[in-house]
């Protein structure tokens, strides 16, 4: 119970900033049906190479808890070895889909990864610890075969004080949206605790990655746990072609359960962005309310309540489990 709430709390202090949702368009699991191959190849990423005979896996996946210990690797990496090796995945788009857009997002991989496309390099990543997204609609064959490819460097495998594991080690998305949609992490909000009401300040980052201007509506409802609806705000916008714009709305709510420890208590925002009643995208943000003050005499409150903070020292892995850890591990 203790550490409960001590993890609580860091997670209370993360959420100081405005609050922030990653999900636009419409996206699809994609981690089963993975091909996997130990060790480099020098056309790996090729659209047409031939990966039938190659180990099947699912991800989330980490090759190096797979290895055998050996006193030639690095003690930080509990002795098992890194190195340098491929994923394939065959992917069925739709024909359907032409004129969206299509984008794949890795929620992280370990590390120097480098994404191909049908063959067409498509970027790298050097950093492990970060997620990142990939536009793929100019090399997509729509209601055609797709291959996914992924070169995944853990070759420096000494390169950190604590075990990382190597591979794709969390869940990837493919996630296709209308041309005009919300951004990508493009709803914030920062909420003001007045007496009984809570003025809730919502910023909607939008993208028109088409070549016309484009008349949008933005509507934002706030629900509590229940389903109810306790408020709203509209708005229109005029997203220029190749145009990001920001819009900023606000809704008040009257006697808000607050964020605790001991009630962590959570509405739904949900925002729709319309072209004449067309929907064009939609998504949901988890909103929490509180009050949070720093006091260089009283220390951290949390809705007027004194808190001592305790750190503690928690990474990705669960020990011998490694890096791909299924969520049961952790509950």
């Amino acid at each position: 119970m203790v550490i409960r709430r001590i993890c609580i709390i860091c997670l209370v202090l993360l959420t100081a900033c405005p609050g922030f949702a990653q999900g636009f368009g419409k996206r699809q699991l994609i981690n089963n049906d993975w091909f996997f191959n130990m060790g480099d190849l020098k056309y790996g990423g090729a659209e047409f190479l031939d990966h039938s005979s190659w180990r099947q896996v699912q991800l989330p996946h980490d090759w190096s808890v797979e290895g055998t210990p050996s006193p030639q690797w690095a003690s930080c990496t509990g002795y098992l070895p890194g190195g340098i090796a491929w994923y394939r995945k065959d992917l069925d788009i739709p024909a359907d889909l032409e004129g969206q857009k299509v984008f794949v997002y890795f929620e992280g991989v370990y590390n120097n990864s480098e994404v191909f496309i049908n063959g067409k390099w498509i970027g790298k990543r050097p950093n492990g610890y970060i997620s990142f997204m990939y536009d793929l609609t100019p090399y997509i064959n729509f209601g055609g075969r797709n291959v996914l490819a992924v070169r995944v460097d853990h070759e420096d495998f000494a390169d950190s004080r604590w075990y990382t594991g190597s591979g794709i080690y969390r869940d990837v998305w493919l996630v296709n949206a209308h041309q005009a949609h919300i951004d990508l992490w493009g709803v914030s909000y920062q909420t003001e605790v007045k007496g009984k009401n809570a003025l809730l300040k919502i910023q909607t980052e939008l993208v028109n990655e088409s070549t016309k201007d484009i008349s949008c509506t933005v509507r934002q409802n706030i629900y509590n746990n229940d389903g109810q609806l306790l408020g709203s705000a509209q708005g229109k916008v005029v997203l220029a072609a190749g145009g990001k714009p920001k819009l900023e709305q606000e809704i008040k709510v009257q006697n808000p359960e607050l964020w605790d420890l001991d009630h962590p208590y959570l509405y739904r925002l949900e925002t729709i962005l319309l072209h004449n009643n067309e929907l064009l995208d939609q998504t949901n943000t988890k909103v929490g309310i509180r009050t949070i003050k720093f006091d260089p005499d009283q220390g951290f409150s949390l809705n007027g309540k004194t808190h001592k903070l305790k750190g503690i020292c928690m990474h990705h892995d669960a020990g011998c489990l490694g890096a791909a850890v299924d969520r049961e591990v952790w509950r």
